[in-house]
């Protein structure tokens, strides 16, 4: 007999939309996490009754090593994987100082027009086709 499966766990998660001089920040997820090898915009879980702006500038500090302005809200979704529900909220952020690549992650600046030639989860799709037709400068 198969034991009944719980509830799906629901992840709630934070993303830095960090864009300059035409380009957006994106790193690659780490060998041995969920979704590993995939591009994504640095964040990462909030911790029990932390709010998504303390989340955010948490997680920067400590994939980037730099303090981060939150800005507004421009994108959310909730995205059911075969395990999780990830509950994914995007910010407009604005790196207080240089990033660097704390975890030992790969970082790079790609031009809205290449977002697509990366590999992103599949959760982080319609924020890409938003960003991507976008006419920022």
């Amino acid at each position: 007999m198969t034991p009944a499966a719980g509830p799906t766990p629901r992840i709630v998660v934070t993303a830095a939309v960090i864009h300059r001089d035409g380009c957006y920040l994106v790193t690659r997820r780490l060998r041995g996490t969920h979704l590993e090898g995939y591009w994504e915009f640095p964040g990462g879980k909030c911790d029990s009754n932390e709010s998504l702006t303390a989340c955010l500038e948490r997680e920067i500090a400590e994939e980037l090593g730099t303090p981060v302005h939150v800005g507004d809200e421009i994108h959310s979704v909730s995205h059911t994987y075969l395990e999780r529900i990830v509950e994914l909220h995007f910010f407009l952020c604005e790196l207080l100082d240089e990033p660097r690549a704390v975890l030992g992650q790969e970082m790079q600046w790609v031009a809205a027009g290449d977002l697509r030639s990366l590999e992103f989860p599949p959760a982080d799709a319609e924020l890409i086709d938003i960003l991507s037709s976008s006419r920022q400068k």
